[in-house]
């Protein structure tokens, strides 16, 4: 039998990794090779047939004050997960973005074998917003091969010496088995003169915190409008449920929660009001226009603005891609009640749609042949073998 170690952490990083892990399982059959994969993840996950070491989706946070909480927690799962690695060392390990414990983890399983082969899939953002080469360097120095997702990522690790293949992206496998708008409104009872927004803002707590207050707000505004508009709140985590029932109650959203299936939700939406993330491409891929929303907690944004000098050129992946503003961006100081509510406006009333709609064609032809899963299952089974 060959053991494989997955580590991802956060919502996203568990829908990759689920994705990813269905792929092996079905490469390994074809193979006839007995597999067993133990992993840092979350439910999808394990659904998929992981065997947890640690759930990793609700330890996750973005910025200097957001981390605080998660420090002892992320901590305890390091000494627990290394003490597993060291007394049931894998035949190969692959790390799955979440950076910092990524790093400290290949770091530490290089120390125990040189010859472990350990790969990057969706290696960490550094060619976007990288302030120095430094957790570059340790990425390239333990990883032996980078499985890049984005074209941009993989000239970035290429031109730093890495061992780079570019297998496209997962989530061109995912959106293939969606349904189509007219089947999703069906499902969802929804009739065809209403006007359906998807509200996505949270899947972390400090997105609870800095993103949802705003984003409601919009929508409250929206909906005293115009008595078409309805919305629908696919759940990221059922921990939220209660704290997001609560705040449809308080802005007085007519709003349903969904949390069966949540991509029914954004199929059958007109328009999506979302935080920032791996949700985006999700929505780009069901041709649903979008307005993306971030916001940090303000001392993390100044030490991040005026002391680390950070810039990025944009935030959504939708726009990352192929590095256009294909969808509005609002992030920080932008992202008010009134800049959501006047974006929003404009993609329901105005010609904006097929601007968005044409640049999501753009952005589907740069995303690669469905298939990037199998591909970095192979490329990773081949490693075991």
């Amino acid at each position: 039998m060959k053991r494989l170690f997955i580590s991802t952490g956060e919502v996203s990083g568990d829908l990759q990794g689920a994705l990813l892990i269905e792929a092996l399982w079905r490469q390994a059959k074809v193979r006839n090779l007995d597999l067993e994969i133990v992993a840092l993840g979350g439910d999808r996950m394990e659904a998929a047939g992981a065997k947890l070491i640690g759930n990793t989706t609700t330890i996750g946070s973005m910025g200097l004050v957001e981390s605080i909480p998660y420090i002892i927690p992320t901590l305890q799962l390091q000494r627990k997960t290394k003490k597993f690695l060291r007394e049931n060392l894998p035949d190969a390990a692959v790390m799955i973005d979440y950076m910092t414990p990524n790093i400290v983890f290949g770091n530490y399983l290089r120390q125990q074998s040189k010859d472990l082969s350990i790969l990057y899939y969706i290696a960490p953002q550094e060619w976007v917003w990288s302030f120095g080469d430094g957790n570059t360097t340790q990425i390239v120095g333990f990883a032996d091969e980078i499985l890049a997702i984005f074209p941009g990522e993989a000239s970035y690790y290429q031109s730093k010496g890495a061992a780079v293949t570019y297998v496209g992206h997962p989530l061109m496998d995912k959106m293939a088995e969606q349904v189509d708008r007219a089947t999703a409104r069906q499902t969802l009872a929804i009739p065809e003169a209403q006007i359906t927004i998807a509200l996505l803002p949270a899947s972390r707590a400090q997105e609870m915190k800095y993103l949802l207050p705003n984003i409601f707000a919009a929508a409250q505004r929206l909906q005293a409008e115009d008595d078409r508009i309805e919305f629908l709140i696919p759940l990221a985590l059922e921990k939220y449920r209660v704290e997001m029932e609560a705040a449809v109650a308080k802005y007085g959203l007519r709003a349903r929660l969904i949390a069966e299936d949540p991509q029914s939700a954004i199929a059958a939406a007109d328009l999506a009001i979302t935080k920032s993330g791996t949700a985006n491409l999700e929505i780009a891929l069901q041709n649903v226009p979008q307005v993306v929303v971030y916001r940090l907690n303000a001392f993390t944004a100044w030490v991040a603005y005026k002391i680390l000098r950070f810039s990025i050129p944009f935030m959504s992946p939708a726009n990352l891609i192929t590095m256009e503003a294909i969808v509005p961006e609002l992030l920080q100081k932008e992202a008010t009640v009134e800049r959501i509510y006047a974006e929003a406006k404009a993609l329901i009333e105005g010609d904006e749609r097929a601007k968005i709609l044409a640049g999501y064609g753009r952005m589907r032809q740069a995303l690669g042949e469905p298939g990037a899963c199998d591909r970095a299952a192979n490329l990773i089974l081949d490693r075991l073998a």
